[in-house]
């Protein structure tokens, strides 16, 4: 049995094909996290996968925001599924139940925990050995801690709060828990690129709960191996841990360095390998000790600021001969049941839309102009009145239609400008009276003549000062349109800085700057960014 998280960030990432990208991950339960769609959103084509099964949580209040989803091979199909922590959004049979003590959770606290798709779980039954057991997959996306919005960091902190105690009592009824996907939190300097760089490293209150909700196996000499040629440099304050998981990739890979699982995209920080270890596959105790053989990052697979994590145990999936109520294929829109919003308004005159589908015009046009521009020599009074006719005669019945009132020259389209004219200069004799009564005749430029060709060319320019003026010079636009200014170089590389805006709010929000065009590093990394900066003259 293979299991695989990665933060996809956006659904989009399957760009090649989601088959294609689910197949080549070779595993039987994918969890990925930052789905970034909504149900509305959802095509048939990302929710019903040959061979996999699938379970979405989506995002309640923002689109384009958060989401997870579960893919399950169909040898690996669940008994039972449900979304979200706390158990509001479940209204259907097959959920997974045991809910835990929620008594420290007010009911104001609990819905919005759940509200930005956060979690996913799947139940599944397992052979290991002789014996069936059963394994809860928590397929969770943790809130990230916003330093310009303090409430978030409280509400991230009460969603782990919620994902122990669900853990933990799926835990207590006897089935075997894994808990996996993008926690948002570096466990130890180990697992951060600069931990010098962060105040209180060990301090964080992140930090904290992870200590309390895993165990550390190295107190015990549970570890699986011990890589050789590396120091370990997990302090002893740091393996205080008493909780009832294990992270199973520092349980084979203990004193690995630079095992990294996110980077930041603004600065390149993947080309250095500048990143933090935030993506983890935690499984109960037991079960790490008994059933995981193997455990590792993936970060030669791009197409995200997150790489996949995985693990493999020797157990065998069972899978359940129906998959449960929330997979994907029962929903309505895609199950054929759901009835468009049209049919209960309009009564659809099946062999008048095929024809209008089969003569329309690009665009979004009016009838009146889909018929003028199919017909430009009928444009006049008799294609005016058969537009206010036609208009009429598709106006449902019951309703008052509201009278357009027709001008003699109908006003042209788009099309129209691109129509060749007829030079005339004299205005046509059906203008309207108001234009031919008390005022002069004007020629409008598309009414004159057209300028000589040919010897009468030279005579015309000599007698038009106009004609003589040519473009405007380029300096004349720059001096309008001011460029970007030219980069300087950066003084330890001499190479060409990449100018920046500050984007974050503040008194400099807007500014523009300079810097080294490297991608982030660390400070010991001569091929790393330098710390070159210079603002740009707001003049300039």
């Amino acid at each position: 049995m293979k299991i695989v998280t990665w933060n996809i960030n956006g659904i989009r990432t399957f760009g090649g094909g989601i088959k294609k990208a689910l197949d080549s991950l070779d595993a039987d339960i994918i969890c990925v996290q930052e789905t970034k769609v909504t149900r509305d959103l959802l095509d048939e084509r990302t929710a019903i996968v040959e061979g996999y099964n699938s379970y979405f949580s989506f995002s309640r209040g923002r689109s384009g925001y958060s989401g997870v989803a579960t893919y399950c091979k169909d040898s690996a199909t669940p008994f039972a599924a449900e979304e979200g922590l706390t158990g509001l959004l479940t209204n259907h049979e097959g959920a997974v139940g045991c809910y835990g003590d929620q008594k420290d959770f007010s009911s104001e606290e609990l819905q919005p925990l759940d509200n930005e798709g956060r979690a996913v779980i799947t139940q599944h039954r397992i052979m290991c050995g002789e014996k069936e057991k059963m394994v809860t997959v928590i397929n969770v996306y943790c809130p990230r801690a916003d330093p310009e919005k303090p409430e978030r960091k409280q509400f991230k902190l009460q969603f782990y709060k919620l994902l122990q105690c669900r853990a933990e009592a799926l835990l207590k009824e006897g089935s075997h828990v894994i808990v996996l996907g993008d926690v948002n939190t570096s466990h130890r300097q180990i697992d951060h690129c600069d931990p010098s760089d962060t105040d209180d490293f060990s301090e964080n209150p992140g930090r904290k709960w992870l200590n309390s909700f895993l165990h550390s196996g190295r107190e015990e000499g549970e570890t699986k191996e011990e890589e050789p040629n590396e120091e370990s440099e997990v302090t002893s304050s740091e393996t205080n841990c008493s909780g009832k998981f294990v992270d199973t990739f520092r349980l084979f890979h203990p004193t690995r360095t630079s095992a990294f699982t996110c980077w930041s995209t603004l600065t390149g920080a993947r080309q250095t390998n500048y990143g933090t270890r935030i993506d983890y596959v935690f499984a109960d105790c037991r079960l790490a000790k008994e059933q995981f053989v193997a455990a590792d990052i993936m970060p030669e697979v791009e197409g995200s600021d997150h790489c996949p994590v995985w693990g493999r145990l020797s157990c065998c999936l069972l899978a359940s001969s129906k998959p449960p109520p929330l997979c994907t294929r029962y929903l309505p829109e895609f199950a054929g049941k759901q009835q468009t919003l049209s049919r209960f308004l309009v009564k659809v005159d099946q062999r008048s839309a095929a024809w209008e589908k089969r003569d329309a015009l690009p665009g979004s046009q009016e009838e009146g102009e889909k018929r003028e521009n199919s017909n430009p020599s009928g444009a006049g009074n008799a294609s005016g009145k058969r537009r206010s006719s036609t208009a009429d005669s598709v106006a449902p019945k019951g309703k008052k239609t509201k009278t357009v009132k027709t001008s003699p020259n109908p006003q042209g389209s788009l099309l129209s400008f691109f129509k060749p004219k007829l030079a005339n200069a004299f205005p046509s004799t059906e203008a309207p009276l108001k234009q031919r009564v008390g005022k002069p005749l004007r020629v409008t430029p598309s009414q004159e003549a057209p300028p000589p060709t040919g010897p009468l060319a030279a005579r015309h320019a000599a007698g038009n000062p106009e004609a003589k003026k040519g473009p405007a010079p380029s300096g004349f636009w720059k001096s309008v349109f001011h460029g970007p200014p030219p980069p300087p170089s950066c003084k330890v590389h001499g190479e060409p800085c990449v100018l920046r805006t500050v984007k974050k709010e503040g008194p400099n929000v807007g500014r523009q700057f300079f810097v080294c065009a490297r991608p982030q590093g660390h400070a010991s990394n001569p091929e790393a960014r330098c710390n070159y900066f210079t603002w740009v003259d707001k003049g300039k």
